[in-house]
């Protein structure tokens, strides 16, 4: 299984977020190796579900075309199973605990081993409750990515010192989706964090612009973005392939030159 720290060893990350089975699970798989090969280095996949809490209108409407689509989780882990052979980087889960709730936790963290997903980012686990996942996780190599944001301040030192991977930093308080200007002073985030640890920190929430994602990426180890992205695969559907490769090399470079 490839480690999460591989999509930090060679510098700034980039970090694409995708929603699995929007618009099919085909395209997804198309979507991974073109991300892939426009130099992502870490591929987030969003696991569909009826009430992502954390999403703004944009991932929500992805989250519902994919189910309506007839996506299941045993179907996307079958999907990145099949690709697992030609993927070299890391990809990552995005879900909610229900989901992994529903499916069963042990079984769920067994299947993404099986396949090859090394972390999993669950938004509505608050950082004292993630030992209600945190032991099976890493009975399966999983690592479990933890969250900070503009209101953790207090918390921030706590959650950075039992982090894994990477710390996925919000940048915007809210749901996700693209924002005109990033205003939270992330910088001193991050300073907080490096005061108990020097674990990967990659920005997400609100960056769509190559502008953007190069002014996170200064202050940080990478940049993601998730809104913009489904909003390109909205707009093309089933031909949004090149159009998201295209999207995806120019956000890897505005991050690279950093």
């Amino acid at each position: 299984m490839i480690k999460i720290e591989e999509a930090f060893r060679n510098g700034k990350a980039f970090i694409p977020f995708i929603t699995g089975g929007d618009p099919d699970l085909d395209t997804t798989r198309e979507l991974l190796l073109a991300m892939q090969d426009a130099g992502a280095s870490l591929i987030e996949i969003g696991v569909p579900f009826s009430d992502p809490i954390a999403e703004g209108p944009v991932i929500q409407e992805a989250d519902n075309r994919a189910l309506s689509g007839g996506c299941t989780t045993d179907g996307l882990f079958d999907m990145v199973k099949g690709v697992r052979d030609r993927i070299r980087v890391p990809l990552v889960f995005m879900t909610y605990v229900n989901p992994i709730f529903s499916y069963g936790s042990d079984r769920f963290m067994e299947r993404c081993e099986e396949c090859g997903i090394c972390g999993v980012i669950v938004p509505d686990v608050p950082f004292e409750e993630k030992d209600e996942l945190s032991d099976i996780c890493r009975a399966h190599g999983i690592g479990l990515i933890s969250m900070i944001a503009p209101t953790s301040r207090n918390r921030i030192h706590a959650i950075a010192k039992e982090a894994e991977g990477f710390l996925y930093c919000v940048s915007s308080l809210g749901v996700t989706g693209v924002r005109r200007e990033i205003t939270t002073d992330v910088g001193e985030m991050i300073r907080l964090v490096r005061e108990v640890s020097d674990i990967p920190c990659a920005v997400g929430f609100g960056i769509s612009t190559p502008e953007q994602a190069g002014q996170m990426a200064k202050v940080s180890d990478g940049a993601i973005v998730g809104s913009a992205i489904v909003k390109i695969v909205a707009q093309y559907g089933k031909d949004c392939v090149p159009h998201v490769k295209d999207y995806v090399r120019r956000m890897c470079e505005a991050v690279a030159q950093a």
